[in-house]
């Protein structure tokens, strides 16, 4: 038998729980009522448990509904550029990925509108799964100028990112963001793992060095494991 208290030993089973996804996010954990017979205990030791779990954004309450695991999301910031491995690495995540293409190829119209440069013109073309404890957050669909950054497609991408490379080599002195929310392809729902009914975050990013414009991103969250957050300064 434990000697740790019984809420305690009750905040322990709905962690595992939450942990062995026998309770997944946005899903319902069992009452007071019932965790108090389980234990037997008094709803009062359960509900100390439960609201220390809450306090932790593990848990989240719903007047007349009950208690629900967090439905808690990957978060980036979008008014900066930053490197999503070190970010899931600051989460105390595991990050890994998959290199789906990376190749010479021409700019088509809409790259080539994109990027500011004639249709045909030499661009290297790289499209990478970003994922976080194995799980897919992020379809990266990148184009990079390549007389600006001629090693780019001697990289190897699962040690260190493009962003991560371009950073290094092209210092970055401005960036343009579009937002849109979207509905995935079949090709995004394959990579990712959700299906056509996923709605899906879309970042369109343009990258400049020294005001050469280096690189055209199109960066694919499932807006079920992703969020973006914008801080802005006011002073005045």
């Amino acid at each position: 038998m434990s000697n740790r208290p019984r809420y305690q030993q009750i905040k322990s089973f709905i962690l595992d729980g939450i942990k062995q996804q026998t309770y997944q996010p946005g899903s319902k954990i069992p009452t007071e009522t019932e965790l108090a017979r389980q234990f037997e205990v008094s709803r009062m030791t359960v509900n100390k448990a439960i609201r220390d779990l809450v306090q932790e954004n593990l848990l989240v309450r719903y007047p007349g509904l009950g208690t629900f695991v967090s439905d808690a999301k990957a978060e980036s910031p979008l008014a900066d550029i930053k490197n999503i491995a070190e970010e899931v690495r600051l989460r105390g995540h595991e990050y890994s990925c998959r290199v789906i293409e990376l190749k010479d190829s021409v700019a088509n119209e809409t790259v080539a509108l994109q990027m500011g440069m004639p249709i045909g013109t030499p661009v290297y073309h790289s499209v990478i799964v970003h994922m976080e404890n194995g799980l897919p957050i992020q379809l990266e669909n990148r184009y990079v100028a390549a007389a600006l950054v001629p090693g780019y497609l001697e990289q190897d991408f699962s040690k260190a990112t493009p962003n991560e490379y371009l950073s290094k080599i092209c210092p970055i002195s401005s960036i343009e963001h579009i937002v849109e929310a979207v509905l995935p392809s079949e090709q995004v729902q394959l990579l990712l793992d959700i299906d056509a009914n996923t709605p899906c975050i879309q970042v369109n990013r343009r990258t400049w060095s020294d005001s050469r414009l280096i690189s055209f991103a199109c960066l694919t969250h499932p807006g079920t494991r992703y969020k973006l957050r914008s801080i802005t300064s006011i002073s005045g």
